[in-house]
């Protein structure tokens, strides 16, 4: 969910090439009548500038390495709650001089705060998803009070990307 959102996203610049690679080849649909690119793994472009990598996985770590060109950059966006991961420093890691750079959603750069406040990006935020191409990224909703349950059925479904909650009025 998080690098086809992502991906959507980043199709609003002027980009030379985007491309949304992703193992799960039944994904591709997310991208149908968009102009992002989708593939497999094993079709992914190289010599990238910047990767955003996302799937919490040790291999697809190694590939966004590995699909850099010289000075490229990966921005982690995985979250790996206890897990380790090892990283691929080896290789051509320090003679492409490549770099890994943390993403944390919560906090704004110290260089960025400046410029826009917490509201702003959340209007900003807000504004971006009346776009009905994020509509395909929701996979179901329930209620507050089933979440326990809708919990469950998510972590039970890996086609599921984005629950709706809806909470109780006046909460």
């Amino acid at each position: 969910m998080i690098g086809g959102v992502l991906a959507q996203l980043l199709a609003s610049y002027p980009l030379d090439r985007l491309q949304l690679v992703d193992v799960n080849p039944d994904r591709a649909g997310l991208m149908a009548g968009s102009m992002i690119e989708f593939a497999s793994p094993e079709q992914a472009a190289g010599d990238c500038d910047l990767v955003f990598h996302c799937s919490a996985s040790e291999s697809g770590l190694a590939q966004g390495l590995d699909l850099l060109g010289f000075e490229g950059e990966l921005i982690e966006l995985s979250w790996y709650a206890d897990r380790s991961p090892r990283i691929p420093l080896g290789g051509g890691f320090h003679a492409r001089r490549l770099s890994i750079r943390a993403s944390q959603v919560g906090v704004v750069a110290p260089a960025r705060r400046a410029r826009r406040t917490t509201g702003d990006r959340l209007r900003l935020a807000l504004d971006q998803l009346q776009d009905p191409a994020y509509d395909q990224f929701l996979t179901g909703e329930s209620a507050f009070d089933d979440l326990p349950a809708t919990m469950e059925a998510i972590l039970d479904d890996p086609d599921t990307l984005c629950q709706v909650i809806r909470y109780p009025e006046g909460v």
